[in-house]
């Protein structure tokens, strides 16, 4: 109840804010929202490995201009993980080369994050590397790679340089980082998540990143962009639990059509414990230890391809690996694997309202191969 009525709050808070927003030029309301159902008919039931059925995706922001240098943007959400403060932060805008960000926000890391809202993307989902609750086991998998938005607290520098049909973006950043626990095998994302948990740097250790891209003119109507993005940092509370995480990403626009395709891998210490017999599945290797890391690495490649005027036809490949030794109560193997193939389409109802409509076929290394269905509606205001 408690929850339920700070989310009341807020949401008429807003709203009183967009209404003001009306009459005020320096204020700006926007929201996007989005109402998906999943199905899996290759399971009788299948909510002890997804968030399947009906999930709603809502955000809602409220940006201000504070004069030329000044602003600042506040943006709630909420989605399966309850309701979540995604960003409010100040950015202070020396020029377009240099800008500098404080407070809460989804840091600079690839590409997709920049479209996380479900009205800016056209398939219900998030592509596997990114993916947040909704891919099939994906308790197994401890989700993706890193889940978007990644949403933290810090100060990051960023900045445009324009030229003759391009420009180059930077980021650099220090955030609180991931969190996990002490004798941790991984991430624990309710952690990183949880306002009950506080919104905290839970070792005092920042963790630090920087993504750079490059964008050129192909023709009047076609670009290129190319980009690097990496993090690192610790996640448990005595700093001593590493990660790292590097992605590359690649977005060709061809007049309407649109081609996207990243690459993320990360590599991650654990807790070798008192008694790691007992608390890995496989024993130690050829030179007697057991190895305190895994590696985890994703891709998707997908393609949206605009068929008249209000249908898009959407064709993605995506896929995750995990390498490394497991908890004993694992379902995954030392060396695991899922791709997945999505068909889709989006159709455009009444002005940005789009239906939703794909279908997904998983390929597991370590389980039965099954059936996503997905339909949906969404759109911004």
């Amino acid at each position: 109840m408690r929850r339920t009525a700070i989310a009341l709050v807020l949401t008429t808070t807003l709203l009183s804010a967009a209404a003001a927003a009306l009459a005020d030029d320096n204020r700006n309301f926007a929201g996007s929202v989005q109402l998906d159902y999943l199905g899996v008919p290759t399971e009788k039931l299948a909510g002890d490995q997804v968030f399947d059925g009906a999930t709603v995706e809502l955000s809602l922001k409220l940006a201000m201009d504070f004069g030329d240098d000044v602003s600042s943007s506040v943006k709630v959400c909420v989605a399966c993980h309850g309701m979540e403060v995604g960003m409010a932060y100040f950015d202070i805008h020396v020029r377009d080369e240099l800008n500098v960000r404080v407070g809460r926000f989804t840091p600079s890391f690839g590409s997709f994050p920049q479209r996380s809202d479900p009205a800016n993307h056209r398939t219900s989902d998030k592509p596997l590397p990114y993916d947040m609750g909704r891919m099939l086991h994906f308790r197994d998998w401890n989700e993706g790679v890193l889940p978007a938005p990644w949403v933290d607290n810090g100060v990051e520098v960023n900045g445009t340089h324009y030229f003759h049909e391009g420009q180059i973006d930077y980021a650099a950043y220090l955030v609180g980082g991931p969190k996990g626990s002490a004798d941790g095998f991984d991430f624990d994302y309710t952690l990183s998540r949880s306002g009950e948990r506080y919104y905290v740097d839970n070792n005092s250790q920042p963790s630090v990143g920087a993504r750079f891209a490059g964008t050129t003119e192909l023709s009047e109507t076609s670009l290129l962009t190319l980009g690097a993005s990496g993090m690192a940092g610790f996640y448990d509370p005595e700093a001593e639990l590493g990660f790292v995480v590097v992605g590359a990403d690649l977005t060709l626009r061809l007049d309407k059509i649109f081609v996207r395709a990243e690459y993320l891998l990360r590599r991650t210490e654990m807790a070798i414990g008192d008694d790691p017999a007992g608390r890995f599945k496989y024993g130690p290797g050829v030179d007697g230890t057991f190895a305190n890391y895994s590696l985890r690495d994703g891709f998707y490649v997908e393609t949206e391809v605009p068929i008249g005027e209000k249908f898009e036809l959407i064709g993605r490949w995506d896929g995750l690996r995990r390498f490394g030794n497991v908890a004993a109560t694992s379902a995954l193997r030392s060396k695991s694997a899922m791709l997945r193939y999505t068909l889709g389409g989006a159709l455009k109802v009444k002005g940005n309202l789009r239906i939703k409509a794909s279908v997904e076929q998983y390929d597991f290394s370590d389980f039965d191969d099954e059936i996503g269905l997905h339909l949906g509606l969404a759109g911004p205001f």
